[in-house]
Parts: structure tokens; C-alpha cells; sequence
């Protein structure tokens, strides 16, 4: 029989410290994602400041100036002067430019965080315009509101405000109405007035040295959303906004009610 022969195991020990952590290579690539997309939200943003820098010192100024000079001159012209109304109205008008241009360069100046409520931002557009109180504005929500990815949803607001201003100041429109729908396939958005219309001609060609329509178009193609605009002289004017499903998909749910109307009558 063989001998038996023992082993003894002494254990080896090494000893392990954590030196460092490393990131793994989807948490780095998403950390230049999100770098990225600060320092192009950075560079838009300085953009826009430089922008509303230019409009304020040139434009703004301007007419500010020629605005203060005519109301001069409008103190030396007899009340009964058949071309009094006239120039009041002149000067009405270029008072409701000024205020329309510091709106814009607010926008401009403004992030998108500021209007993050997509329905209370565009239904502060008639108290932003402050113009006539007897226009009957009328804003319904259908459906849950949703969270839009930033850039989309500036981009739906400026086109709604957009749509909105020709309404409330150009269309001697009586009433005036916005319906956002959240639908599972799209969002809609649809502004209707009772007004005069819109030129046939300028509908499809635009007016010289006038950019609104041309932008709205823009602003559309830039989102791949389908804009159309309906006007005649008997029907108004009512512009449609939809966004497909392939973006509607990337939409958020927020904590909002499923069906809202909201009314303002001033």
C-alpha cells in the first residue's frame, strides 16, 4: 500500500484596491451627446442675442424715433384737418410695430425654456399684442397635452404666433380661434379667423419685403410637418399645422387634463 503523503495549501493573498473609476463607452458617449448639444444650444442662443442686438439698435430705434416725430407734428394739425384721422391711424400703426418688434426681440433673447407650456405661451399672444378688446379669442385643447423635444416645439410656436398676429392685427378678423390636438397619430394645430382673407396672389406668391408666410412655410419643412393655408374673402383665414407619427412618437406624456377649453373674451 502506498504511503499516504499529505499537502499542505498555503493560500495567496493579493492585495486589490480600487484605484479609479472608468467610465463605461455608452455613459462617455452619451456625455458628448449631451456636450454637444450645449454647446450648439449655446452658440444658437448667442446667435439670437446678436440678432435682437441688430434689430433693437436699428430697426427698433428707428421707428421709435420717426413714431415720436409724427406725434409732434400731429399737435399742429387742426382737429378738423381731413387728414388728421389718417395720420392718427398712420401712427397707431407704427406704435403697434414697435411693440410687435420688442416681442420679437424678447422671443429672441429668451430661451425656449420659457415657453415650455407650448397652449399657454400661444394663448398669451393676444394680451401680448394688446389689441382690440372686442375680438372674441377662443383656444381649445384636445386630447393629452405632451412634453415636446425643445427645438420642435419652438419652432410649433412661432408659426402658431405667427398665424396668430396676422389674425388678431391684419384681418379685421371679429373672432379668433386655436385648437391644439394630441391625437395617437399626430399633433394638430389649427387657427381660425372670421376676417377679410388673404390675397389670393399674396397667399401663393407672398408680398414684397413681408416674410411671415414665407417663414411659417420655412419653419414647417425645417420640422417635416405639413403646413396649408385656407383663406377667402367670405371664409376667413384658417391655417393647419400636423406633425406626422414618426415625430408624434418621440412625444412625452405630461400631467395634464384630457380635454381642456379655455375661453377669453376681451
Amino acid at each position: 500500500m502506498a504511503n499516504a503523503q499529505a499537502f499542505r495549501y498555503n493560500p495567496l493573498v493579493e492585495e486589490v484596491r480600487v484605484r479609479g473609476w472608468y467610465p463605461s463607452v455608452a455613459e462617455t458617449e452619451s456625455r458628448k451627446r449631451e456636450d454637444e448639444q450645449a454647446r450648439k444650444e449655446n452658440v444658437r442662443l448667442e446667435e439670437r442675442t446678436r440678432i435682437a442686438q441688430e434689430l433693437h439698435d436699428t430697426l427698433l430705434q428707428t421707428f421709435m424715433s420717426a413714431s415720436l416725430h409724427l406725434g409732434a407734428a400731429l399737435y399742429g394739425v387742426d382737429p378738423d384737418s381731413p387728414v388728421k384721422p389718417r395720420l392718427d391711424r398712420i401712427l397707431q400703426l407704427m406704435n403697434q410695430g414697435i411693440a410687435e418688434g420688442r416681442n420679437a426681440i424678447q422671443g429672441l433673447r429668451s430661451s425656449d425654456s420659457d415657453k415650455s407650456d407650448l397652449v399657454l405661451a400661444l394663448s398669451q399672444v393676444q394680451q401680448e399684442l394688446a389689441v382690440e378688446a372686442d375680438i372674441d379669442f377662443r383656444v381649445t385643447v384636445v386630447g393629452g397635452q405632451k412634453q415636446l423635444p425643445p427645438q420642435l416645439q419652438h419652432e410649433i410656436y412661432r408659426i402658431g404666433k405667427e398665424a396668430l398676429v396676422n389674425a388678431f392685427c391684419h384681418s379685421a378678423a371679429k373672432r379668433v380661434e386655436l385648437e391644439l390636438e394630441y391625437a395617437d397619430s399626430e399633433l394638430r394645430m389649427r387657427i381660425r379667423d372670421n376676417g377679410y382673407g388673404i390675397d389670393p396672389q399674396v397667399l401663393e406668391e407672398g408680398r414684397e419685403g413681408h416674410w411671415g408666410l414665407a417663414g411659417m412655410r420655412e419653419r414647417a419643412k425645417t420640422i417635416g410637418a405639413r403646413l396649408k393655408i385656407l383663406s377667402s374673402a367670405t371664409a376667413g383665414t384658417e391655417v393647419q399645422l400636423s406633425i406626422s407619427r414618426g415625430i408624434a412618437s418621440k412625444l412625452e406624456p405630461a400631467a395634464t387634463p384630457k380635454t381642456r377649453q379655455a375661453t377669453s373674451s376681451r
